[in-house]
């Protein structure tokens, strides 16, 4: 969300970003907010006028009395009275425009990085940068479901009977690689300093509305009947909300945490062949990173996240590629987004495995996370994320990429300790 003064004094700018994200139907909302907000700041400005001078004139009334000007302290009280009806309207409609200029600043999109290329949607986005070699064998690499089931790894039918489609049971060495990877995971980014954590599993709509755009909320949340709970699409959500209404002091910054999560989608839409088994599903399990910086340190720490990713499949075997987000397939409240994608030998391409964003003061801003610095100056933070791994997806890049002829499977020696020493996943079928 952006500070209303910015919109009120860079309309023009805040415009030329709405049309970089293509969303034009959105270019009336700043003229209107602007107005709002100025009938707004009329009402409190006379609000605060009438206080005054009903402080003023309730202070006269007892000199009155006590001058025996009784006629003319009952006209005061008279005043004051009506100075009250007058205050009730304005309050009553502070609240009401207050409400408005939220609802349509919740909506206006954040001001993307000036680096952000722009493009109408994922079509256009645009490659950075590879990282490993991108081998194919030379002999066929069925579906990832026809893998695992061939390891007696996954019961999809079963899982159809419980839950629907959309959900899975992960069996033997297969749930154990599952298991590896995020335990794995979960060891390489405290490496790297990162403090674990183990967040609620559900939120409250104060922190939902806090960490994502109406849009997101709708095709992705899960809503518990009857309680103000939402199931967390990704641990981001629960972790951001973790700071919420707070202050914090500038020199405990940056809070770099790592946490493990189950998550819970929608994921609404029809999707393409290649989506089917684990790849688009309801229900997974994903270990994710965030970081609260200081505004001037934001970018740096989202190079370093993204990087973190990368590095990570990589140690793994997997050959993957970064690429930029372009303006139009950015979510309103992201400044700027790389996204991981690994290789798949038997697509002969790449696929979405990770995404790794800067919020700016989005939802810090929304969620009130701000932080004391120096001579008591207070400011908003910036709010990081990226997909550490999500090991789904993760496993249909791990046993492509590591898939013998015979069927087996080669586990990557940093996985090796995670599975009690096995090099290999043998056929069972």
């Amino acid at each position: 969300m952006l500070d209303i003064r910015f919109v009120r004094e860079n309309p023009d700018a805040v415009k030329e970003n709405i049309k970089k994200k293509f969303q034009d139907s959105k270019l009336p909302l700043v003229d209107e907010v602007i107005e709002l907000d100025a009938k707004s700041r009329a009402a409190q400005q006379e609000a605060d006028s009438l206080r005054a001078d009903r402080n003023r004139i309730s202070k006269e009334i007892g000199m009155l009395m006590g001058q025996g000007k009784k006629e003319e302290a009952e006209a005061a009280k008279a005043k004051v009275k009506e100075f009250g009806d007058r205050l009730a309207a304005l309050e009553a409609q502070e609240t009401e425009l207050a409400e408005k200029v939220k609802t349509i600043m919740m909506t206006i999109p954040n001001i993307i990085d000036p680096s952000v290329p722009v493009g109408k949607d994922d079509s256009e986005n645009v490659e950075l940068e590879r990282f490993g070699e991108a081998v194919t064998p030379d002999f066929e690499i069925p579906y990832h479901t026809d893998i695992m089931e061939k390891l007696d790894g996954i019961d999809l039918e079963a899982a159809r009977k419980v839950a629907g489609n959309g959900f899975y049971y992960l069996m033997g060495d297969i749930a154990r690689l599952h298991s590896a990877v995020t335990s794995y995971a979960r060891d390489f980014m405290i490496e790297k300093g990162f403090t674990y954590c183990i967040p609620p599993f559900m939120i409250r709509s104060g922190v939902v509305t806090g960490v994502m755009s109406f849009a997101e909320m709708d095709a992705m949340m899960y809503k518990i009947e009857g309680e103000d709970l939402y199931l967390i699409g990704t641990s981001e959500h629960s972790m951001i909300g973790k700071y919420i209404d707070t202050m914090v002091d500038e020199k405990t910054l940056p809070h770099t945490l790592t946490s493990y999560s189950p998550c819970f989608r929608k994921e609404k839409g029809a999707h393409g062949i290649e989506e089917r088994g684990v790849y688009r599903i309801h229900q997974f399990e994903k270990q994710e990173m965030i970081v609260i910086s200081k505004p001037e340190d934001s970018m740096e720490w989202f190079h370093k996240m993204w990087r973190y990713t990368v590095d990570l499949f990589r140690s793994m075997d997997v050959p993957v590629r970064t690429i930029e987000c372009c303006s139009g397939d950015l979510a309103d409240l992201k400044v700027k987004s790389y996204d991981v994608e690994a290789w798949s030998p038997r697509q002969q391409k790449y696929f979405e495995v990770g995404s790794c964003s800067n919020l700016g003061d989005a939802q810090a801003r929304r969620l009130g996370i701000r932080v004391k610095g120096e001579g008591g100056k207070k400011y908003f933070a910036h709010t990081l994320n990226n997909t550490v791994a999500a090991p789904p997806r993760m496993l249909i890049a791990l046993l492509e990429n590591n898939l013998n002829e015979d069927g087996s499977i080669r586990i990557p020696e940093a996985l090796r300790p995670y599975m009690g020493g096995k090099a290999v996943i043998e056929v069972k079928k």
